[in-house]
């Protein structure tokens, strides 16, 4: 009998649909053609100085050529907890903070920690492409509540407790929004948190985005919103978005302090402690001021009212206007199934792919997300870059028969 060569397990998981759209979008440019890319979140703003300024002195400090704390710099772990009081409102101690390798591992190994076979996690949908996967590894077994553009992508109570069973241990909760910008108002997190208190669930939060809200709306921690839940609440987070630092790979994950020691002795056994160097610039970014942070939120929501007034200009697509994060979420259920130049596509990933080709315009299709129908545009690109690839975009989708 031949064996697999590739387990189950590891064969199950799927590419980051984000990354790929991307890396496409990268060759193709390096090809020579002259392709726009909405795919990857990631700001187009460099880190600031003063944290790269702290990481090159890092680097000439000789503690940290070695090994530390698998579980974080003990003056990063405080300074995270410190940064979490000031931001949220929310107070740990250092006990409670993993230092983890970017918001994906902290992800990881909050469903790794919290997860038995057959547990149930809701998830709302449309959600970011990882956490099934981390999910899926854990044994966990998701379930999807599904939101759409009537709703500003926002799920209630009733959607909720309709998904719950005996088997739900855990409910995903993300706001502000990858990938649809939505933020859910402080009685919307209250009645939500209230809810998972009464069934006992446990509650992981996503709050990466917590700074890149627009206009009237902010954020709320669903931790700090509803005391209640008391030490059934884990906290991931980063600095990548915030700070501009997605290639530093730096993220957390805040929880009661069995869960924090367990998770710490995974971490132990799968990557040791994170890079000292960029943990030292982490320290610079989380107990610096937020003025630079500021900058980049201004200019996100600049951008992010343009990119929503050109997309809603173009007939047959429909975009809720995102209240944060730097994404906007468009249907184009409407123009499934119409022709263009002979092609006739019925998904939004076979659309996704002919804007590509035709137009040499990246965007990353709502099958990715688990809501198909719908493209997510990031905006966290340069101005005229954006005002080009909406302008492609339009141009190509006008010719729909």
């Amino acid at each position: 009998m031949t064996r697999p060569r590739i387990s189950a397990r590891i064969s199950a998981i799927s590419e980051s649909a984000t990354l790929a759209v991307d890396a496409k979008a990268k060759a193709m440019k390096a090809a020579g053609r002259p392709v726009i890319g909405f795919g990857a979140g990631e700001p187009d703003f460099p880190t600031p100085d003063y944290i790269v300024e702290a990481a090159v002195e890092a680097c000439r400090t000789p503690r940290f050529h070695k090994y530390t704390p698998a579980g974080g710099l003990p003056e990063l772990k405080q300074a995270i907890a410190d940064k979490t009081l000031r931001d949220s409102g929310y107070r740990v101690d250092a006990a409670q903070v993993l230092v983890t390798n970017g918001g994906k591992q902290a992800v990881y190994e909050a469903f790794a920690t919290l997860l038995d076979p057959g547990d149930e996690v809701l998830v709302v949908a449309p959600y970011w492409t990882t956490y099934p996967e981390a999910i899926k590894l854990a044994g966990g077994v998701q379930v999807d509540v599904v939101t759409d553009e009537t709703t500003g992508y926002l799920a209630s109570v009733e959607q909720l407790e309709a998904a719950r069973t005996e088997r739900t241990k855990v409910l995903l909760f993300v706001s502000p929004s990858n990938p649809t910008g939505a933020v859910y108002a402080p009685e919307q997190v209250e009645a939500i948190g209230r809810w998972a208190a009464e069934h006992d669930l446990w509650v992981v939060t996503d709050e990466i985005y917590e700074h890149l809200t627009y206009g009237d709306a902010g954020f709320a921690s669903i931790a700090t919103v509803v005391p209640e839940l008391g030490d059934r609440v884990v906290v991931l987070n980063g600095v990548a978005k915030t700070y501009a630092m997605t290639g530093w790979r730096v993220g957390w994950l805040i929880g009661p302090k069995d869960v924090v020691k367990a998770a710490t002795n995974l971490q132990s056994h799968a990557t040791s402690n994170v890079s000292n160097v960029a943990q030292a610039a982490a320290l610079a970014a989380v107990t610096g001021d937020l003025s630079a942070v500021e900058r980049m939120r201004e200019a996100f929501d600049r951008r992010r009212q343009a990119m929503v007034r050109m997309l809603n200009e173009i007939p047959g697509v429909l975009c809720p206007e995102p209240k944060g994060a730097f994404y906007a979420y468009p249907s184009v259920k409407q123009l499934l199934g119409k022709e263009f130049g002979g092609r006739r596509p019925q998904t939004s990933a076979e659309l996704a792919e002919i804007i590509l080709e035709e137009a040499e315009v990246a965007l990353v299709p709502g099958e990715a997300f688990g809501t198909p129908g719908y493209f997510r545009l990031s905006y966290a690109l340069g101005d005229d870059d954006l005002a080009e690839g909406v302008s492609r975009v339009a141009k190509f989708l006008a010719d729909a028969r």
